[in-house]
């Protein structure tokens, strides 16, 4: 369970909720339900491709690390040959995250600081209790389902073999755990309706914020 008491010390400040999930289980569905009841999102996977092209000093390490084929001709990410080479060699996967992820982090609280006003606001990544970033949430949310259903998922969206989604799911850490950890659990499995889940996460997480902002 984390919480981020400088969050909670800045006059109507919003909450940070982070919502994660492993591949397939559906975190995206489950925060664009957030963003219909007026919720921003942040969606960090999305922001980490953009600025591995657009951040100068990120490209320049990424560069180093993987070398200039990490790019394609037109300055754009070589995303295969990059998924083939960190995702056999759990090194570089890190030394990745390394230089990418605390770009993701400066740039997703500045557009934290920006949404003035709002009772909170989502930062959506498949990665948050892995590289021990639930610290700079108040709450977590972790979106769940059957492993089979997010491997056919997966691999309908993604146009994968199943071996490829196994591989990268045997990268992230298990649900069970990653449940354990949460604040809160959204259970994503197709029979299991999502939007009472959101709209109870939701009430709840304008309570956790009135009551925080009666404290200043």
């Amino acid at each position: 369970m984390s919480q981020n008491s400088q969050t909670l010390t800045n006059a109507k400040a919003p909450l940070r909720v982070g919502v994660t999930g492993g591949i397939g289980s559906g975190k995206t569905i489950v925060c664009q339900i957030f963003e219909q009841l007026g919720i921003p999102v942040y969606y960090a996977d999305e922001r980490a491709k953009s600025l591995m092209v657009e951040n100068e000093q990120v490209v320049s390490k990424v560069k180093k690390l993987l070398g200039a084929q990490a790019y394609l001709p037109n300055g754009s990410l070589n995303r295969k040959w990059i998924a083939s080479i960190v995702f056999q060699d759990a090194n570089k996967l890190e030394r990745l995250n390394a230089i990418v992820h605390p770009a993701v982090q400066e740039d997703g609280e500045k557009w934290h600081q920006q949404q003035l006003g709002l009772p909170y606001t989502i930062k959506e990544s498949a990665l948050l209790f892995e590289i021990g970033s639930e610290i700079f949430y108040d709450k977590t949310v972790v979106v769940v389902a059957p492993k089979a259903v997010r491997i056919q998922r997966a691999m309908q969206r993604d146009g994968q073999e199943r071996a490829a989604i196994e591989a990268r799911m045997d990268k992230q850490m298990e649900e069970k755990k990653k449940a354990q950890l949460a604040d809160f659990v959204i259970v994503n499995d197709g029979a299991t309706l999502l939007v009472p889940q959101v709209m109870a996460i939701h009430r709840k997480l304008l309570e956790v914020q009135e009551n925080a902002w009666r404290l200043i």
